[in-house]
């Protein structure tokens, strides 16, 4: 079976969720910015979650992603990415 692959980013997406990784200590945490625009109906302004343990945020992402069909991008600056979650790629651009 095929490994999800997820898009290693810079910095939050505006037409994405964005699951944000870090280590806060010892602990990998995470934290999902939702933009408004990818509402059903449109939300006041941007969503930030609590901060969690990064499997949980990693798991409520995904689920998120899931219920209302949106692309998943990851940021992870102190590289606590899990493999069992999927493959992380960073698109490289291309030079002309």
């Amino acid at each position: 079976m095929a490994a999800n692959r997820f898009e290693k980013v810079d910095s939050i997406q505006d037409d994405a969720l964005t699951l944000e990784l870090s280590k806060d200590g010892e602990n990998a945490v995470g934290v999902v910015h939702w933009p408004s625009a990818l509402a059903s109906r449109p939300l006041p302004k941007d969503y930030t979650s609590a901060q969690a343990p990064a499997k949980d945020a990693f798991r409520n992402i995904v689920k998120l992603a899931n219920d209302i069909k949106a692309p998943v991008v990851i940021m992870d600056k102190d590289s606590v990415w899990d493999n069992a979650w999927g493959e992380l790629f960073v698109v490289e651009d291309e030079e002309e």
